[in-house]
């Protein structure tokens, strides 16, 4: 970054710029969230923000399997017809869809169409009906007790002790298509860990 830029930006909002880049509005960001107005966006608004209740949960845990081999920006930008598809992801509604439902989402070119993914979709509703515990009380409850801040890209893990627990945990539980990578994106997702860069401005 040309250092009036970053004189800028650190003048604007009082970071050090350290691993980040300034974004449009010259603040500091984690640089992978700039390349997109779509990034921008979840990366201001939502990524590392706590999310505890079921249904968002739920969202982020199918997302993030649909993501499986893709980019994140592929489901981002389908994630409203996603939200149609599977009725708001609520699982007491997912769990109920049957064959008709299967041949309509795997006919929906708004969404990602891999009948694998929408078979484990539909499984892990009824999986996360069957918990016998909120879904978040779950989730939450491998939230590393100490996390390190990162200074730059990295120092992020691609998983860590607590995400392969919150993995095996899951799949115990007979929710499929998650593993350790997984879960670490979904605690980073859901604000289990904040893995907001030290001098970003949304830590």
């Amino acid at each position: 970054m040309p250092a009036t830029a970053a004189a800028t930006a650190a003048g604007r909002c009082g970071r050090v710029l350290t691993g980040v880049a300034a974004g449009p509005d010259g603040c500091p960001r984690c640089p992978w969230a700039l390349s997109t107005p779509e990034y921008i966006a979840y990366h201001d608004e939502e990524w590392g923000k706590p999310v505890h209740d079921t249904v968002g949960l739920f969202e982020r845990l199918s997302l993030e399997a649909f993501q499986s081999g893709l980019s994140w920006l592929t489901v981002l930008r389908r994630r409203e017809a996603f939200r149609r598809a599977f009725a708001g992801f609520d699982p007491a509604v997912v769990a109920a869809f049957g064959p008709a439902d299967v041949e309509r989402l795997a006919g929906d070119t708004g969404i990602i169409r891999n009948r694998r993914k929408i078979l484990a979709t539909i499984a892990n509703a009824n999986a996360v009906l069957a918990l016998g515990m909120p879904l978040g009380e779950l989730v939450w409850s491998f939230r590393p007790a100490v996390a390190a801040v990162p200074v730059v890209i990295a120092d992020l893990p691609t998983s860590t002790p607590e995400s392969v627990a919150l993995a095996k945990a899951l799949k115990a539980r007979g929710i499929t298509f998650v593993g350790p990578t997984t879960g670490y994106a979904l605690m980073q997702a859901c604000g289990l860990v904040n893995d907001h860069l030290a001098a970003c401005v949304n830590r």
